[in-house]
């Protein structure tokens, strides 16, 4: 019998249903499927294999779908500390007599802590890529260079911190883009265009441009916000964005529910480099008015991507979540249920959040030659039953702890359940102490005021 000279590969999974394309329109699943990375990058994609696999380890995965890893467009992972801590508020108490009174407590080792926490939590929920904006993100950038999970980093700055905000968040782009193997990824990171004047948001572009980054913003969170813009300055957050030169450097905007249809025009003549998120629980959860009007924004061409937010308003960071309720909120939207299918959920979660993160091609796919971010998800539980449908079972019926196996760049960092990367019980120990140090306001300061 002859040996092969072909090199083997470093992990192959065997036996799966693989998610091998979501397009709006339908989602395609290959059974038996065999694939093979190296060098954490998918190097086959095998639908019909007919000779074993040669690799140094072999994960069979008999009974599994293996999806792209999800993608988190949007998060403020350290809030993991104010999950649960300020609830049934309005938004401008929930920030004025909560959040940023807390926010006062969090030092740079509470930074490593809650990060930490939320990368097992997403690890567990099968998110393998996460956009962070916060504060002390060296430590949010230890714990991802720590754990293997992928993501792009940005350190959130005020214009009242004065020229110290943005030359942090600059040089922390500057400093972090491409390490961890090229894991970690920068954004400049000014928090909104109501905290952010002008001048510090054209000094953002223009950094962003120099760096070959992108600026990762609050935009348009809400209609009150643009309508409050529109009253003090005759121009809406987005039209604000454009003329400061952020869309053009390219631009990850948080939420945009406030996103009006004169502005669709500006978004789309810079589709090739900005994307909105869309993290509708904690926006129902706020009564925050109309969502982000995703239907106008694709037809637009302009890539709209699943977040969870922090888990100070959304309490999970569960992009299966986001899906679901996406899905739902969309068709009762239109008043039309045969609107945003399935598979447009499936499209959004894997290309259309990968494109938002400026990684179209990279992730989000089972394709050779993408990096190797890869989930397989149990659909044998009965809440699943049968699977008529894989991608309804995917978007409506899955539960995050049916993912059993999470693998970024190649690397195993869950399996079975098992985190790979990260010892729980020593995290939770001292997490759930410095939690309880947190949450407290007695001191009566706070680092901003959210007006409306």
């Amino acid at each position: 019998m002859p040996i092969s000279s072909r090199r083997p590969a470093d992990l192959a999974i065997v036996n799966c249903t693989a998610l091998l394309s979501a397009r709006a329109d339908r989602a395609t699943f290959g059974p038996g499927t065999t694939l093979e990375i190296t060098d954490g990058r998918i190097t086959k994609v095998d639908t019909n294999p007919a000779s074993p696999t040669i690799a140094g380890k072999v994960i069979d995965a008999q009974g599994m779908v293996a999806m792209p890893g999800l993608i988190n467009t949007h998060t403020h992972a350290a809030m993991t500390f104010l999950r649960g801590a300020a609830e049934d508020v309005s938004v401008t108490h929930w920030f004025n007599d909560y959040i940023w009174p807390m926010e006062v407590n969090v030092g740079e080792r509470d930074v490593y802590l809650g990060t930490m926490v939320a990368i097992a939590e997403m690890i567990e929920c099968g998110v393998t890529t996460f956009a962070d904006h916060y504060f002390h993100m060296d430590m949010a950038a230890a714990a991802v260079q720590e754990t293997g999970i992928r993501a792009n980093l940005g350190s959130a700055f005020f214009s009242s911190q004065g020229r110290t905000g943005l030359d942090t968040s600059v040089a922390f782009a500057e400093r972090w883009n491409g390490q961890a193997d090229g894991r970690i990824t920068t954004s400049i990171a000014p928090h909104a265009p109501y905290t952010v004047n002008d001048d510090d948001l054209r000094a953002a572009a223009t950094e962003a441009l120099r760096l070959g980054v992108k600026v990762h913003i609050h935009g348009a969170e809400d209609i009150i916000q643009t309508n409050a813009s529109l009253r003090s300055r005759n121009e809406t957050p987005i039209q604000v964005l454009d003329h400061t030169g952020v869309l053009e450097a390219g631009a990850i905007i948080a939420h945009g529910n406030g996103i009006l249809p004169a502005d669709i025009p500006l978004l789309a003549a810079h589709r090739d480099r900005v994307g909105v998120t869309h993290g509708p629980k904690g926006y129902l959860k706020f009564a925050m008015g109309p969502l982000t009007p995703i239907a106008d924004l694709r037809a637009a061409g302009v890539p709209v991507g699943f977040c969870t937010d922090g888990v100070a308003s959304n309490n999970t960071l569960d992009i299966f979540e986001s899906m679901r309720i996406t899905a739902l909120s969309q068709k009762q939207i239109a008043d039309d249920a045969t609107w945003f299918r399935n598979s447009m959920a499936l499209h959004m979660a894997g290309p259309e959040s990968a494109a938002v993160m400026g990684m179209r091609g990279e992730t989000g796919t089972l394709t050779v030659g993408a990096r190797a971010d890869v989930i397989l998800v149990d659909l044998s539980g009965f809440h699943c039953q049968p699977a008529h449908d894989l991608g309804a079972a995917l978007v409506y019926s899955v539960q995050p702890t049916d993912v059993r196996t999470t693998i970024v760049a190649g690397k195993v960092l869950m399996r079975d359940r098992a985190l790979l990367t990260i010892d729980r019980r020593a995290l939770l120990d001292e997490f759930r102490q410095r939690a309880r140090e947190i949450t407290d306001r007695t001191h009566g300061r706070t680092i901003q005021d959210y007006t409306q």
